[in-house]
């Protein structure tokens, strides 16, 4: 039988891999450091892994598994996902912005980066279905799967949380190049095109995967 630790570096292992595989959560982070700098870049991250975590808990708690068995239930998520995701990148190809605003109405600016990042997560059905399918694998025999599952959640968000500082750290080093109207102008289009994009992907699935 595999032991617990060995489960657990496997986990790590490939979690890993999969954070740092380029992404909507990655090309949400990027594109906040570049518009609103550091800080808010860090809640929207943070945001990220709560959204995460909150995943982890629904699979804990089996409401993963009827995500997974019910069609209408992954089809009404699925829909909200997209249409949140779709909504969110219209505004940002429609209105881009074109400089740099530092600290203005910053405790609103920092909430509205924790919710984005943290809808954007929970909004889409892909991360629910991955947490079904894919932790459940490394829980071992033997041990209480609720509170297990709840650690590889945390150590699932702790790895993106990581790998965010990593990226916000490279980019906050170019910033006064990032922050260049045209740059934001860009980043903002290229961005909400991304969104729209997985919004549009999630929209035309036509079943489970």
């Amino acid at each position: 039988m595999t032991s617990v630790y060995a489960l657990l570096a496997a986990f790590i292992a490939t979690a890993s891999l999969l954070v740092i595989t380029p992404g909507l959560d990655t090309a949400l982070v990027l594109r906040t450091v570049a518009i609103g700098g550091p800080r808010p870049a860090a809640l929207a991250a943070f945001g990220i892994a709560v959204g995460c975590f909150c995943w982890a808990a629904l699979v804990a708690l089996g409401l993963g598994a009827l995500l997974a068995a019910s069609q209408l239930a992954y089809t009404v998520l699925r829909w909200a996902g997209a249409a949140y995701l779709v909504w969110v990148g219209y505004k940002m190809m429609r209105y881009p912005r074109r400089s740099f605003i530092a600290e203005v109405a910053g405790r609103d600016t920092r909430r509205a980066a924790f919710s984005t990042g943290a809808l954007t997560n929970l909004l889409n059905p892909k991360v629910g279905i991955f947490y079904v399918s894919f932790l459940p694998q490394f829980v071992p025999h033997g041990v209480s799967v609720a509170p297990y599952i709840m650690l590889l959640g945390a150590i699932h968000a702790l790895l993106g949380l990581a790998w965010f500082a990593c990226l916000i750290t490279a980019t906050h080093r170019i910033a006064g190049f990032l922050q260049r109207p045209v740059v934001v102008h860009t980043c903002d289009r290229l961005t909400g095109g991304v969104f729209m994009a997985f919004g549009v992907g999630l929209a035309l699935e036509s079943r489970r995967p």
